[in-house]
Order: C-alpha cells, then structure tokens, then sequence
C-alpha cells in the first residue's frame, strides 16, 4: 500500500477546472511510486462567508471527475474555516513490490527522462501580476490536467528503477532527491529541457515565484552549471510545479519499449539528460 497527501491553493479562478487540477496533483506520488490510486479523501480549507455552496459543489465534481479518470473514487474528506482557499487529497493505493518505483533507485547508465514540459509557476505568476497574457493559461491548465498514468505504467513495463513527480521544488529540486538517494550524479542537458511557452523570456526578465528563487538558492550548493547556463534558465529549472510530470531514470534498454506505450497513449516525452556515477550531485550542461 502506498500513501501520499496534497493541499494546494487556487491556481485558476475556475472551480471545477481547479477541483480537477488539485485531484491529478494529488494522485501524481502514487504514479510516480509505480502505483494505482484507489481511494481518496478531501481536504478542504475556506471561508464559508466568501464561498456558497455552488462553488463547493463545482470543485468536488471537477475532482471526483478526474479521481475516475485515475481510476480512484472519493470516499470522504473534511472541511475547516480557513481565511485562504485550500484543497487537496490523502490517497491511498497499491502497488506490487516488483513494480515499485523509488527516488533512490537510480543507476549510472540510466537515461533521465521527463514528462511534461517545465513552466506552470512562472506563467501562472505572470499572468497574476500582469506581466503575461491570460492565454497562455491554456498550456499550463492543460499540463496540469494530464494525468501521470500512462507515463506510470510505461515506466514500470519498460523496467524503470527510480521516478519521481516534478512539484513544488522543481526539476533541479526533485532531481537532486533522486541524486542523493541513488547515489549517483545526474547529468542533465538544458537545452534538452521542455519549457512551456514565453517561459525562458519571463525568467530571463526576472519574472519569477518567490519559490523558484528559493529552490535555487537550495540546489545550488549541490548543484555545478555550465558557464553557458545564464540565470534565466536556472531559475526555469527551479520553478516550482503544480501537477507536473514525471522524472524518470529508465535503464537505456527500455527506451524502445517506453517510447511504444507512450506513443499508444498519444503522451509526449524528452529524454534530458542521464545518470552517471558520482556522490548525489547535478551536473547542467
């Protein structure tokens, strides 16, 4: 049995679009562990003077929507007064010991392979402070809808050691608890790394979250950059996700029969970087 807990605040002003994000965020850890979501509780914080029932209502049939998707149901949850809108999930599910996916479990010759491009902190943030257009939205609300199944199970069959799910310390962030973990280094290729559109012009402009600084400031003393790097692109990778993708260290063996399941699913992927032996480092070239 797996478990994972999320609670995020509104990343959209839409209710049910927000609902749905906050369900495929939550269920993410259990595909990044190899696993299936089963059930799911609710966790909901808000003021009850400034939202009615209408909106509650909205949210939970956009979560409980994309739940099925996933293939889990909602089986309870709990509500508390709370001056800042909050939503997210506990969920529970399975996963056969064989299957199981760590972020410890990288190899050097591993090739590192992403899921969904990098960005949705950055626009969301510009959008909300006027320094981006509204339709770029639409990129970010479909990335954050996708589901990690397919990638899960393409993972698992094509004999995938070690995942994670690229949230709220980025890619170098999560990368880095995978590089610890391992033990190894892991090399990545900037120019290799899927950015969602307008996103290296906004980081280069210095238009980024609080939370993508600090997450750089984190990852920089385990972290060696390429003098080509420029700052921009360091900030891009740091930028905290919501509902992002996955990061996988695949044995270079089953690169094919990955690639097949995720073409049969019609799900993009970029192959990043790679694993190579070292100490728990990151290596951006």
């Amino acid at each position: 049995m797996v478990e994972t807990v999320d609670i995020i605040t509104p990343i959209v002003d839409d209710p049910y679009t927000f609902g749905a994000i906050c369900a495929a965020n939550s269920v993410s850890d259990v595909f990044a562990m190899g696993g299936t979501p089963l059930t799911a509780l609710a966790i909901l914080g808000f003021a009850t003077c400034d939202f009615g029932p209408d909106v509650i209502k909205q949210l939970l049939r956009g979560a409980v929507e994309k739940l099925h998707e996933a293939g889990a149901c909602l089986i309870g949850g709990h509500s508390i007064e709370d001056n800042e809108f909050k939503f997210g999930f506990a969920v529970s599910g399975v996963v056969e010991k064989k299957n199981l996916l760590k972020a410890g479990g990288a190899k050097a010759g591993d090739v590192l392979v992403l899921t969904k491009s990098l960005g949705t902190g950055i626009l969301t943030s510009a959008v909300k402070k006027g320094k981006a257009d509204k339709v770029l939205l639409q990129e970010v609300i479909d990335s954050m809808l996708s589901l990690n199944k397919t990638a899960s199970k393409a993972a698992v069959s094509a004999g995938a050691r070690a995942a994670t799910d690229v949230t709220g310390f980025g890619l170098l962030g999560h990368a880095l608890n995978m590089a610890k973990g391992s033990k190894i280094n892991l090399r990545i290729f900037n120019d290799k790394v899927p950015l969602m559109s307008k996103v290296r012009e906004l980081a280069a402009a210095g238009a980024v979250p609080k939370g993508a600084v600090k997450n750089l400031e984190f990852c920089s003393r385990n972290t060696q950059f390429s003098e080509n790097i420029c700052d921009g692109d360091k900030l891009a990778l740091s930028d905290p996700q919501t509902s992002g993708g996955l990061l996988i260290a695949l044995p270079s063996a089953g690169l094919n029969k990955f690639d097949q399941a995720m073409k049969r699913g019609g799900i993009p992927y970029y192959v990043i970087g790679e694993v190579i032996k070292g100490d728990g480092k990151i290596v951006v070239e």
